[in-house]
């Protein structure tokens, strides 16, 4: 569904495109009931936001105009004097709330373990969300392991992943983006201070605009192709 759309929600939009601008802003909270549109509003984000500058080739998505890069850039660097980077769109990396340890920060590669004896980590979400955006989807509902997993690269950048003997660290500077409905629960405050922005949606009670939400809808499901070229 189209970003430009979406009818109203002007503070949330707002909020959204202001972090896509800036990220070092810090995020965006954004609380609203059930079936409100809080998450078709931020993945209607993903197809306007910008591109990134990555290292090519890396997994960990490091930015070669940045001095905190992964050991596997700083070696390249080392020897070849400089890093092959190429342009990339921004990505939304969703969390979902059945998501493991192992997958959010990663764990031993036991494929290559087998094929190749050589023991190495596989990259994991906060790896995939390194200059990019982090969505949690029911933020208040995420395991409370899984909220100290995100606690500290949030605030300080890094993963640091020990798995079996073999560390790695990489940089996880991400946008953290969360919803959540009230009515379902609190928010930990450690992880509420990881965002700068806290918005709610808005109840749209005005007829016209409650009409105009429902015609879109219904045009959208009828003819996306045509839809998404109208608000292009």
């Amino acid at each position: 569904y189209p970003f430009s759309a979406i009818v109203g929600q002007e503070r949330v939009k707002m909020s959204l495109l202001l972090n896509a601008v800036d990220p070092r802003l810090g995020g965006v909270l954004i609380i609203g009931p059930k079936g409100s549109g809080k998450s078709t509003i931020v993945r209607a984000l993903r197809e306007i936001l910008p591109s990134i500058e990555r290292v090519k080739g890396c997994e960990f998505n490091c930015n070669p105009r940045d001095t905190n890069l992964c050991p596997s850039c700083r070696e390249r660097l080392i020897k070849d004097g400089s890093l092959p980077s190429e342009r990339m769109p921004m990505r939304i990396v969703e969390l979902p709330l059945s998501a493991s340890e192992d997958r959010l920060l990663g764990t031993l590669d036991v494929e290559k373990a087998l094929r190749e004896g050589v023991k190495t980590l596989a990259s994991g979400l906060l790896a995939e969300a390194n200059q990019n955006i982090l969505y949690i989807d029911e933020v208040n509902l995420l395991p409370e392991y899984l909220v100290n997993c995100i606690l500290d690269p949030a605030a300080s950048g890094w993963n640091v992943v020990q798995r079996e003997g073999v560390s790695l660290a990489h940089p996880a500077r991400f946008t953290l983006v969360a919803s959540m409905n009230p009515e379902e629960g609190d928010l930990r405050p450690q992880i509420l201070d990881r965002f700068a922005l806290s918005v709610r949606m808005e109840n749209i009670e005005d007829p016209k605009m409650r009409s105009e939400i429902v015609h879109r809808n219904m045009t959208f499901e009828e003819d996306p192709a045509t839809f998404r070229k109208d608000y292009e």
